[in-house]
């Protein structure tokens, strides 16, 4: 998180106020957080009202502040206990209503594996209940992604039952790596059993790693700790779970990738090619049940964070309107917004209802 901080902070006068227009972006004063209280924004596709749903849209848990207060995470939550992340912030639902926003499902973003497992017990508990008692509040405008101690397998598999059966949360939100392991570390594997048991959708989002996010050729301008490593951390981990057998031990999976799916979505050939060569790293794909890019097909699913209708279109030719959901990156003020997906031109009324909604409804059980 803190990486992101620094390039919204650096780039905000660059990018706020933008808007997807004609396959570029183009200065419009448009924002997506901070709108004053207004009319409900409602979708309609074809004269039918549609429902909107928010796959990528952060929150923090300020109470967690008295359990990590004396303790390394205390700086990180330290920056998130105020302001439009702070879960029960009323400007969310202004926010929410401006853009069109029917649902959001609100998640924590991965910040505290590297806790011993008391600490991390009791975090993720307040985490959980308090983001399922917000939800229950509003039955009609938010579901839950439970947190879990990802560094603690078992445990994580614990808190992922507890949170879906016990809680009504709807799945979970993961980091790419847990303190610099792969999750495609048989150590998971546990983790795992349990999100292909329960059904549900696991929100993959990048949060500080060395070798991507954290990389010290990404230091000065640009901000390219985000910019770059953000999506170079999430195909990093898709890879690793794909050439490591772990979307083979496990196909039930269902993994939203946030930001587009990073690069690999719409640089699957070359790993497809990869595996198409006889000899070298191509070896690594014998063990394989199908080439890298058509996991894309059914275990993984991107969100809309591409920016360009260019992106867009490539990215629905690669990986497919069944795997692709809308996300804003919520409170983070990045140019997006539903008339992205709405306005392009190669997309079918049906294929822009499952995206901007229809598919999240499903995975997310939204009745």
């Amino acid at each position: 998180m803190p990486n992101r901080r620094t390039f919204i902070r650096n780039a905000a006068g660059a990018t706020a106020g933008l808007l997807v227009s004609g396959g570029y972006l183009a200065n419009a004063g448009w924002r997506q957080v901070g709108a004053p209280a207004g009319k409900r924004r409602e979708v309609s596709i074809g004269g039918r009202r549609i429902r909107t749903v928010d796959v990528h849209a952060h929150c923090f848990v300020p109470e967690v502040w008295d359990l990590v207060k004396d303790t390394p995470l205390a700086q990180t939550a330290k920056a998130n206990l105020t302001g439009n992340i702070a879960l029960g912030n009323p400007q969310r639902l202004i926010d929410m209503d401006a853009q069109g926003i029917d649902y959001q499902a609100i998640n924590v973003n991965a910040w505290g594996y590297s806790a011993e497992r008391a600490l991390a017990r009791d975090v993720v508990a307040l985490q959980n209940e308090r983001i399922s008692q917000y939800c229950a509040k509003h039955p009609d405008r938010f579901v839950g992604m439970a947190t879990l101690a990802l560094q603690h397998p078992d445990l994580a598999a614990e808190q992922l039952e507890q949170a879906v059966k016990k809680l009504g949360l709807r799945g979970a939100a993961i980091g790419g790596s847990v303190e610099g392991q792969e999750l495609s570390d048989r150590k998971f594997d546990p983790f795992w059993a349990k999100a292909e048991e329960l059904g549900v959708l696991l929100f993959m989002h990048p949060q500080p790693a060395p070798g991507t996010t954290q990389n010290p050729r990404l230091q000065g301008k640009g901000g390219l700790g985000n910019t770059i490593g953000n999506p170079l951390e999430t195909t990093v981990f898709l890879s690793h779970l794909i050439f490591e057998g772990t979307l083979d031990r496990f196909p039930g999976l269902k993994i939203c990738a946030a930001h587009a799916g990073g690069y690999l979505a719409s640089y699957s050939g070359r790993s497809d090619a990869l595996c198409g060569r006889a000899g070298g790293a191509g070896t690594d794909c014998k063990a394989l049940k199908k080439r890298p890019s058509e996991y894309f097909k059914r275990e993984l699913l991107v969100d809309t964070m591409i920016f360009h209708e260019e992106g867009l279109r490539h990215l629905v030719a690669e990986a497919g309107v069944s795997q692709m959901v809308y996300g804003t990156d919520y409170p983070f003020d990045w140019p997006v917004g539903i008339d992205f997906v709405l306005n392009a031109p190669f997309l079918s009324n049906a294929d822009k209802e499952a995206i901007l909604g229809g598919n999240a409804t499903k995975l997310l059980r939204i009745t």
